[in-house]
């Protein structure tokens, strides 16, 4: 079954458009590497009232908004292999600058997860 690292971070809506920049690039040096899919997703339906929405969780602030972001791979070897390359990759290097980025990484959340239905 496949691997996925997926992503939950708050970006502030005036950064959106250097925020998809980044991740086209981004996105682009994992698909180089192997990386099977590469998605960036921005919050769209985030006032839930059934559950705990992602803002809650995360705790947005004034003028942020919620991405939710995944990377596919064919296993956890395959994502260990295709990682290693990437953060090799001197274009990745390039756009690692923290005070250059355009949200607060240190708010992000991050796992791998193994895959066990796929429908």
């Amino acid at each position: 079954m496949a691997y996925v690292d997926g992503y939950v971070l708050p970006v502030p809506k005036k950064n959106l458009k250097a925020y998809f920049r980044m991740a086209k690039k981004a996105g682009r040096i994992w698909r180089d590497h192997g990386a099977l899919e590469y998605r960036e997703c921005v919050g769209d339906d985030l006032d839930i009232k059934m559950c705990v929405p992602f803002p809650r969780q995360i705790k947005v602030k004034r003028g942020e908004t919620v991405l939710f972001s995944w990377i596919v791979y064919k296993s956890r070897a395959h994502r260990d292999k295709v990682n290693a390359k990437v953060m090799a990759d001197p274009r990745i290097a390039k756009m690692c600058n923290a005070k250059k980025m355009p949200f607060d990484c240190k708010r992000m959340v991050y796992g791998g997860f193994k895959v066990e239905v796929e429908a």
